[in-house]
């Protein structure tokens, strides 16, 4: 199933040719974020469906817009249509790739756009702070966004020919793939979210289940210790689990 959804969308993009690598008019540019400010709200209100089709008009108007597909795997994730959330993920991964690649030719336009994203997600922290986004975990939440602002400045700075996806998208491919079943692919994912960001603890810490699940107490273990090193709240059932794995689970 992910297979034909992942095929699906890579030629989606084929087709879409040259536009999907182009950036969208100032126009069809302000259309987009008016979906996607929509698509927020509606996922704040968890009203799920009606906030992905909100993203979807979004990514629509620019395909480029890594923020509305963000929020359209966050949006699946939550209706627990999880090969659609992966598909969403990764077409997140795929326009920041794409505008790494665009930047080398009109760099102050892509960095417009970047900055464009990082005053939308500071704009939503701010919501989250004050309550107009509803969040389980307001904290957590708030974390979430000051890491995604952090990898979009950071894309900023690093050298053009040398992409490497943002450290939230990763975490969030990884958490797609776990809830599939694809433990491979969730391991992968989150390893290269802590590859580009040493302190995301939630990585760490669901590399640490991970771990745990597939018998490695020791990498458990140093993953839990990466985890509260970032500051991580770890839950004490984990520790106590891992801590309980017999010692032959420390190797396989």
């Amino acid at each position: 199933m992910i297979r034909r959804l992942l095929v699906a969308f890579a030629l989606t993009l084929s087709v879409s040719g040259a536009a999907g690598q182009q950036l969208a008019d100032e126009q069809s540019r302000r259309e987009a974020l008016q979906h996607y400010r929509a698509g927020q709200e509606f996922l704040s209100s968890e009203q799920f469906e009606k906030a992905a089709d909100e993203f979807q008009k979004a990514i629509e108007k620019d395909r480029l817009l890594a923020l509305a597909h963000h929020g359209l795997g966050q949006s699946y994730m939550a209706l627990k249509r999880y090969p659609s959330a992966i598909v969403a993920f990764t077409g997140c991964r795929d326009a920041y790739e794409r505008l790494s690649g665009l930047a080398q030719r009109d760099q102050e336009a892509v960095e417009r756009q970047r900055d464009e994203e990082i005053r939308e997600l500071r704009q939503a922290i701010q919501e989250v702070q004050s309550g107009q986004i509803k969040a389980i975990s307001p904290q957590n939440q708030v974390l979430r966004l000051e890491s995604r602002i952090r990898d979009l400045e950071r894309m900023k700075q690093r050298n053009i020919d040398v992409f490497r996806p943002p450290a939230e998208v990763s975490l969030a491919l990884g958490s797609a793939y776990f809830r599939n079943g694809d433990l491979p692919s969730a391991e992968r994912e989150w390893k290269a979210a802590t590859s580009v960001n040493g302190r995301l603890g939630e990585a760490h810490n669901n590399l640490a289940a991970l771990y745990a699940m597939t018998g490695r107490k020791q990498e458990a273990q140093d993953a839990v210790k990466q985890a509260e090193k970032s500051g991580y709240p770890v839950n004490p059932r984990l520790k106590s689990d891992i801590q309980a794995m017999p010692k032959e689970a420390a190797t396989r």
